[in-house]
């Protein structure tokens, strides 16, 4: 059974980090690419980041310089590293893992809020 598991979201005031993981069970991880989607309230659920299975990033215009994505495929855990955090970036985020073999698998979100 397929399972993502994603964690660290919370508030936090404008500026500030957080960093979000997302643990992978009932996949081979390493061939995943893994990939943070997020969605607000009203909106589309849009691309934040990816990270291939070869490690190559991309990152959406309105985070990069700002969020970071990572991987360790030994502990099956994909990460993002949010600094700079502003309110728009307020939304629910959800980690995804896709493949040509299988998915796409989504975790259940965790909410990040950006607020004073």
């Amino acid at each position: 059974q397929v399972q993502l598991v994603d964690s660290g979201g919370g508030l936090v005031q404008p500026g500030g980090s957080l960093r979000l993981s997302c643990v992978a069970s009932g996949i081979i991880f390493s061939v995943y690419d893994m990939a943070w989607y997020r969605q607000a309230p009203g909106k589309q659920r849009e691309l934040v980041a990816r990270i291939t299975d070869g490690g190559r990033t991309n990152y959406a215009d309105s985070v990069k310089g700002r969020f970071t994505i990572s991987r360790d495929n030994v502990k099956n855990t994909a990460y993002l590293q949010m600094n700079s955090l502003k309110p728009e970036d307020t939304a629910v985020y959800y980690c995804n893992a896709d493949s040509y073999r299988a998915g796409p698998y989504w975790g259940q979100g965790t909410q990040v809020t950006v607020s004073s």
